[in-house]
């Protein structure tokens, strides 16, 4: 049965762009910024309700709402705010845009990619890039058994590794299809497909396959287990945390949170506590709902 997703944030009900954006401009003018009112707003509503809500602030006031954000705000909370403020598609690009060091407006993203990446990694993510899985539908026992013999062949029974098989199967089977592979893998060779990943691959193509592989598995656990290491240890991963929290607040973050907790013996709200503070906290906490 296929996982319901669901995120943290919806559209807000009773929502009125023009009051809204009347409250932000009295939250930002004069002496001192209410900070509280401005979280509170902004992880409340949707995104497309924020960007109504932008739309109305420069009716209304002939004013940039995001600029009059950026020159009242600083450090993490304003990069949270400024992120959640983006229309998603525009986050997306612009998160992907500053992976890559020669990434531009304007360019091809796979011409970025192979200008800024090389080898086997580069042609793994040219392959997803091309979003031409097969459709899922329904399981060929006999393709799947094929699928999970060639990568065996390709990497435990090979002497070297036939890159070029994971990446062909990886990057173009069907996520059904895929699960009953690595399944059937373990059966075949009494190993994880993730333990051959990590004895066959190094370096980007090692954490490319494995990204594939735990996406395929579950993106929810992939996306907290991502958050939790942004968050275990010396110092957060500020960065990594604002972005998965902001793109898949209205999503999957519920289920985010409950794998977190499945999987790592505490809760994102708890963690989410403990490693950050002031009004980034208090807008981190907003987004992520209630704790498990």
């Amino acid at each position: 049965m296929a996982q319901v997703l669901r995120g943290t944030v919806t559209d807000f009900p009773g929502f009125d762009d023009r009051a809204d954006a009347e409250t932000l401009r009295k939250a930002m003018k004069g002496l001192g910024t209410d900070e509280e009112t401005i979280l509170t707003i902004l992880t409340s509503r949707s995104n497309t309700q924020r960007q109504e809500v932008a739309a109305s602030y420069k009716t209304l006031f002939g004013r940039d709402l995001l600029d009059d954000l950026k020159s009242e705000l600083t450090g993490k909370f304003e990069k949270l705010i400024v992120a959640l403020m983006k229309p998603s598609e525009l986050y997306d690009a612009y998160e992907l845009k500053h992976a890559l060091k020669a990434g531009e407006y304007g360019s091809s993203l796979e011409d970025d990619v192979v200008s800024d990446t090389s080898g086997y990694y580069q042609r793994m993510l040219v392959v997803l890039l091309q979003a031409n899985r097969d459709p899922d539908t329904g399981i060929n026992e006999a393709q799947v058994e094929e699928d999970a013999q060639a990568l065996f062949q390709a990497g435990e029974l090979k002497w070297g590794t036939d890159e070029e098989k994971f990446i062909t199967i990886f990057g173009t089977r069907s996520v059904s299809h895929l699960r009953r592979v690595f399944d059937k893998y373990m059966t075949i060779s009494g190993f994880q497909i993730e333990e051959t990943i990590d004895r066959e691959t190094s370096g980007n193509l090692e954490q490319l396959l494995l990204a594939v592989v735990k996406s395929i598995r579950s993106i929810p656990a992939y996306l907290a287990e991502t958050l939790y290491y942004a968050m275990k240890g010396a110092g957060t991963d500020d960065h990594t945390l604002i972005r998965v929290m902001v793109s898949r607040s209205e999503i999957d973050l519920l289920n985010i949170r409950k794998e977190f907790r499945k999987n790592f013996a505490t809760s994102l709200h708890s963690m989410i506590k403990d490693d950050t503070s002031g009004d980034y906290k208090k807008a981190l906490l907003l987004l992520c709902g209630e704790d498990d």
